[in-house]
């Protein structure tokens, strides 16, 4: 009976309610639309949860039930937003931040790596020693870079294995997994300390002559060209092996990549500095001697007229300006300097400057004017050519 008038009363109120609302233009519960007429007993109040009881009246719905942003937003809060706690490592509040935990684990086992091989190697693991030490010098500036920066280099036993880590992550796609071409790449520089050697040169040479590169460890991780110069230099070492499958697929990867296409048959020598890349196109029987330097959008290729050895061959010390083009087997002498934009179809004495399309000799050709420095290791791209030049804006 009780459960009945209950009822009957629950409908009458609710039913006015909503009527109400339908004219007021208002929620139906904005406020509290009936008032208990008796209590239940406890073991009927859950058939009814929507019945007001006395002990836990409805709360008007009117407030966010996002808690207030801290006042203190540098301190962190348990109510506070979780993103924050995120978005606070992007880069740190002051100079002097404290270290984290991890960043001080990767500094603490950096001193304990490998101190013995400097005095066993001399000069050459100066180079890799160099490298960790710029990256801890890094991470105190940037803390959020400490599991990029020990994945990529301080996790690292040599300079090989954090060379072969790049390349293997950049060049991975899902059917040729970056574990495989770690191995790969790896097998390849152990047992060859000329590819070694040589891509400590390039090293240098992107440190010592691009204003641009401002470590080693920039050198290491974000030039593109020197990436796929040592790629190159696995690639050429797969060629000479007859694995020619292979290293032509580690080229279209290169290209696909860093916009780099050097077939694996080209020759390069040490000390490369690919300044940019982008659009860098090196054909197969193309020989680049040490020391040189080139920029983006140049190619070395063929006149298409010809078979077999077709391709430029590049002396040491050349520098080589943007967007130009060297075409059929022809010679460019050591230490000479193409203006950017030439076309080169002729072969151009050692120290002499040739610019325009097509490329002439600057002085013209009985008596060009003589180079007195290497232009590759200056990177002068306009003395002599400028002076020269009849074109005035």
């Amino acid at each position: 009976m009780m459960l009945r008038l209950f009822c009957h009363c629950f409908s009458y109120y609710a039913s006015r309610s909503f009527t109400s609302s339908l004219y007021k233009k208002t929620s139906p519960f904005t406020q509290n639309p009936f008032k208990p007429i008796f209590l239940l007993p406890p073991k009927f109040q859950s058939l009814f949860p929507f019945y007001p009881f006395p002990s836990s009246i409805m709360a008007t719905c009117i407030d966010s039930s996002t808690p207030p942003p801290s006042r203190k937003p540098n301190i962190p809060h348990q109510h506070d937003d979780p993103s924050f706690n995120f978005v606070k490592f992007y880069r740190p509040f002051s100079h002097n931040h404290e270290k984290n935990l991890h960043t001080q684990r990767i500094v603490e086992d950096f001193e304990h790596v490998h101190l013995h091989d400097k005095v066993e190697n001399g000069v050459e693991v100066d180079l890799w020693l160099k490298i960790q030490e710029e990256a801890r010098l890094d991470l105190e500036q940037e803390p959020i870079l400490s599991s990029y920066y020990f994945s990529s280099i301080l996790s690292h036993k040599s300079l090989e294995s954090a060379l072969s880590n790049q390349l293997s992550i950049h060049l991975s796609n899902l059917s040729l997994s970056s574990t495989t071409l770690f191995d790969l790449f790896m097998n390849i520089l152990v047992d060859d300390q000329d590819i070694i050697d040589a891509m400590k040169d390039d090293m240098k040479a992107v440190k010592e002559r691009d204003p641009a590169c401002i470590s080693y460890v920039h050198c290491l991780l974000n030039f593109k060209g020197f990436l796929a110069c040592q790629a190159h230099r696995v690639a050429h070492k797969l060629w000479l092996q007859g694995r020619k499958v292979l290293a032509l697929l580690i080229q279209n990867r290169v290209s696909e990549v860093f916009a780099v296409d050097i077939h694996p048959g080209a020759k390069i020598g040490r000390g490369i500095l690919l300044d940019h890349a982008t659009g860098l196109v090196v054909g197969e029987t193309a020989v680049v001697g040490n020391n040189v330097a080139i920029l983006h959008n140049v190619t070395l290729g063929g006149t298409g007229k010809v078979c077999g050895d077709r391709h430029p061959k590049i002396g040491d010390g050349v520098l080589i300006g943007a967007g130009t083009c060297i075409l059929g087997n022809i010679k460019i002498g050591d230490g000479a300097k193409i203006g950017a934009g030439s076309v080169v179809l002729k072969d151009v004495p050692p120290r002499t400057t040739a610019v325009g399309n097509p490329a002439k000799l600057i002085g013209g050709k009985d008596n060009p004017i003589m180079l007195d420095k290497i232009p590759s290791s200056t990177m002068d791209h306009t003395s002599y050519i400028s002076e020269w030049s009849d074109y005035v804006i």
